[in-house]
């Protein structure tokens, strides 16, 4: 094992705590607060949102789908991961331009911030996979993409569930149904959108919305790179036994 592989084998070890740890005081408090909120919206609102976010997340799979780079048969993990760095500026950098040009608009385009930032984190999750030699064509690929979207957006308490799931893949995948409808998309739906509310609500406040929106989406995508990269890592085996 190189130099390169060991250390990357103790960022996982370290990482894998993190996704294990139970859930802290606040992070149950946090939790609670946003169940109540989420309890004081009508349940037509709730079905609205969720078939929303789950109709761009499919129309972006969809696309990524037939877009994306073939999957890299060869290569060390370090040339991989070199390149998952390369594609993480591309993306981190238009997501904070992104960021800051919808936050600089007020109300009205910082709410169109949340279709293109989730349609960048999803392309670039096509673009981890294929960098790391998986096909995302494969319907339970895509499945992947999606729990590892979760477990970068989630509180502790769904992401100890959640990581459960992606660290035992193989057993998992078998479990899954044939047909994507029976995807949960509403726990989808309400973990991301909890997550990142706190995040990114004074992206709509006049004159520092577009601060705000820039560095709260440079760190998303990067927190996201950091959950694609050890979960592929784990894919490729490098946890140790």
């Amino acid at each position: 094992m190189s130099t390169y592989e060991e250390q990357a084998k103790e960022e996982l070890r370290q990482w894998q705590q993190r996704m294990q740890r139970a859930p802290s005081y606040l992070n149950r408090f946090a939790r609670q607060i946003q169940i109540r909120l989420n309890n004081l919206l009508p349940e037509k609102v709730h079905q609205a949102i969720t078939a929303a976010i789950k109709q761009m997340v499919r129309g972006v799979l969809l696309g990524s789908r037939y877009t994306s780079r073939r999957p890299v048969a060869e290569g060390t993990l370090q040339a991989r991961e070199d390149a998952v760095r390369r594609h993480l500026q591309y993306y981190r950098t238009t997501a904070a331009a992104e960021g800051a040009v919808t936050g600089a608009g007020g109300i009205l385009l910082g709410l169109a911030d949340f279709p293109l930032l989730l349609g960048l984190k999803l392309k670039f999750l096509f673009e981890v996979a294929a960098l790391y030699g998986f096909d995302a064509h494969d319907y339970t690929e895509r499945l992947y993409l999606l729990h590892v979207f979760q477990l970068a957006f989630s509180s502790q308490h769904s992401r100890n569930e959640v990581y459960r799931r992606v660290a035992d893949w193989a057993a998992y995948r078998q479990t899954l149904p044939t047909d994507p409808q029976a995807f949960d998309w509403r726990t989808f739906q309400q973990e991301y959108r909890d997550y990142i509310d706190l995040a990114k609500l004074a992206q709509l406040v006049p004159v520092i919305g577009a601060a705000v929106g820039a560095v709260a989406n440079y760190k998303l995508m990067q927190q996201l790179s950091t959950t694609a990269m050890n979960c592929y890592r784990l894919r490729l085996g490098l946890a140790a036994a």
